[in-house]
């Protein structure tokens, strides 16, 4: 479909992060491995945390082992490291570890020059702002936070993760959203690079749009029947006050 021309009129937008607002790539190459490196001490030394022994506990749940010590935790988060799975007690836990490393100021988020002027003009408008991403509601956090723009959370209305919404290609986490948010489906555009969101997003009743970005994951594989755009500049938000 075309890359340029779309017009909505919604109240709301919700962002996918990875491939959409900021670089696959930085996330892999940065995030990962600075997660990996710090999963051994933040399971000796923080065990007993709840959000930590609570993150524990579902992976001991998904590999079937009640009794996993913490080596086998970690070899588990790392086997799904390597998978890029986004299963959600690996997200808990990088998002704690994100979180000390953002606070600590070992790290600094990336977005894609285009987006953070977009979004400033959209909440402006008196558009209000989303994130949907698998990396959990923490770790979103501290990437807005410490963007190389500065705190972007005044941005945005809202976090939802693979918890507190559900699986990101199931229509039934947007439809979860919707009444969390109190916005009518018809009135919610959702931007991700991924067709099987997009997918489930439309299916829930929601308008979609796929960003697609060369050099990312899902560039070449498009986004199927759906309109798509190459920067968020390409895209017009407006909410009518009728």
């Amino acid at each position: 479909m075309s890359l340029a021309g779309l017009s909505y009129d919604v109240d709301a937008v919700v962002l996918d992060i990875e491939g959409t607002t900021s670089a696959t790539g930085f996330v892999v190459d940065v995030l990962y491995p600075y997660s990996r490196s710090r999963f051994a001490a933040l399971l000796s030394e923080r065990g007993d945390d709840p959000e930590v022994a609570r993150a524990v506990a579902q992976v001991r749940a998904e590999i079937g082992d009640p009794d996993a010590d913490a080596v086998r935790v970690e070899k588990a988060l790392n086997a799904w490291l390597d998978e890029d799975r986004k299963a959600t007690p690996l997200k808990t836990l990088q998002g704690i570890v994100w979180s000390e490393g953002f606070a600590r100021g070992d790290l600094v988020s990336h977005f894609y020059d285009d987006v953070v002027p977009v979004l400033r003009g959209w909440h402006a408008a008196g558009l209000r702002l989303y994130v949907y991403s698998s990396g959990s509601v923490a770790a979103q956090r501290a990437w807005f936070t410490h963007s190389p723009e500065g705190d972007l959370t005044p941005l945005v209305f809202g976090l939802y993760d693979t918890e507190n919404a559900g699986p990101k290609q199931e229509p039934e986490s947007y439809r979860r959203i919707a009444e969390s948010t109190g916005v009518t489906p018809a009135r919610l555009l959702f931007l991700s690079d991924r067709p099987g969101e997009l997918d489930a997003a439309r299916a829930a009743g929601w308008h979609a749009v796929g960003i697609r970005r060369p050099g990312e994951p899902y560039f070449e594989q498009g986004v199927g029947d759906h309109a798509q755009a190459g920067t968020f500049d390409e895209i017009t938000v407006s909410r009518s006050t009728s």
